[in-house]
């Protein structure tokens, strides 16, 4: 009998003792994927913020697979004569990476984008950039709204 009960013991703690690690590990998962998302929202807000002060001009709808186009100097006739473009680059699941092209160099801005909860508006008259970026991995999701005034237009 005591023999019985010493191994019901044993077989509860053992039972406790799993469900906990699991729900640790469980916990940390969705953590690091909530940060991993927040993360990659606020490298491309950086970049596109970064951007969009120094734009001279900003198209909000290029064509795909581009998202943003910005001429950021200007020749003096008024030709582009140097743009940056972010582009979407797939990626897995129908998530997007963000890549930046300065002409020069390529990077990837961000991972785990949402195209379809991503966007961004430009108003020429306020000359104010909305952009809504969303990353998505995991279960966890963490989507941004940024505004950016860009500069006053010298023309």
């Amino acid at each position: 009998m005591e023999m019985l009960l010493v191994v019901a013991l044993v077989g509860i703690i053992g039972a406790a003792a799993t469900m906990t690690i699991s729900q640790l590990m469980t916990g940390t998962i969705l953590c690091n994927d909530q940060n991993s998302a927040i993360n990659q929202v606020r490298n491309a807000d950086q970049w596109i913020r970064r951007d969009a002060q120094t734009a001279k001009s900003i198209d909000d709808n290029p064509a795909a697979p581009k998202f943003l186009e910005m001429t950021v100097w200007e020749n003096a006739d008024g030709t582009a004569s140097h743009t940056v473009t972010y582009s979407y680059v797939d990626s897995s699941g129908g998530l997007k990476d963000l890549h930046r092209d300065s002409g020069t160099q390529q990077i990837m801005v961000a991972q785990y984008i949402d195209p379809a909860n991503t966007s961004c508006s430009w108003d020429p008259e306020e000359r104010v950039l909305t952009v809504t970026i969303t990353a998505h991995l995991g279960d966890k999701t963490e989507t941004r709204t940024i505004e950016v005034k860009a500069r006053p237009d010298r023309a």
